[in-house]
């Protein structure tokens, strides 16, 4: 049996907790910076959480479910 291929596309933008947890990084983190609020700022640097269908979708893709 052939060994699954992941997307390395997914692969670079989210990482799988051990807990099962999909996790991702905000975008638009490092542009434009003096227009952006600082609460917005400090919230883009902290990873957030996939929920529902779309990270049961990219845990398919990443091999892990």
């Amino acid at each position: 049996m052939k060994k699954k291929k992941i997307s390395k596309a997914a692969a670079r933008r989210f990482k799988i907790t051990k807990t099962g947890k999909v996790m991702f990084a905000h975008q638009y983190g490092s542009h434009k910076k003096l227009t952006k609020s600082k609460r917005r700022i400090r919230r883009q640097k902290e990873p957030a959480q996939l929920h529902g269908r779309f990270a049961f979708k990219i845990k398919k893709i990443l091999g892990a479910a």
